[in-house]
């Protein structure tokens, strides 16, 4: 899904809608910006004792309601799982996403909290 220098294409097909946004991986972060460098999406999951807790979602107003954030935490428990990591969340919408998606088990994090900026 990504490179070896960590930038990825994913596509996401939405009705009549198609979206390409290139993500850059790092170890405990997916993003996207676009040409000028402002931050277009972002999760981030940083890991402790072999669990990695996702514990924050943005998508940038401009592209919310496009299944964007949906997609990053997808990308993120992937990647949490490929690492070796057990997956938790904190952050709110990434809690829903993941009860709502039982093929990613997870492991409690604690009370649900999520920074609000960056």
């Amino acid at each position: 899904m990504f490179n070896q220098h960590g930038h990825g294409n994913v596509i996401i097909v939405l009705p009549s809608i198609l979206l390409t946004m290139n993500y850059t991986f790092e170890p405990e972060r997916i993003y996207a910006t676009d040409p000028s460098g402002k931050l277009l999406a972002e999760v981030t999951f940083p890991h402790c004792n072999g669990v990695a807790a996702i514990d924050h979602t943005f998508v940038d107003e401009s592209l919310r309601g496009q299944g964007i954030a949906a997609e990053l935490v997808k990308l993120a428990a992937e990647k949490i799982q490929d690492d070796g990591h057990q997956i938790a969340a904190t952050c709110p919408y990434a809690v829903v996403w993941l009860d709502r998606h039982p093929e990613y088990p997870t492991v409690d994090a604690g009370p649900a909290a999520c920074r609000l900026s960056r």
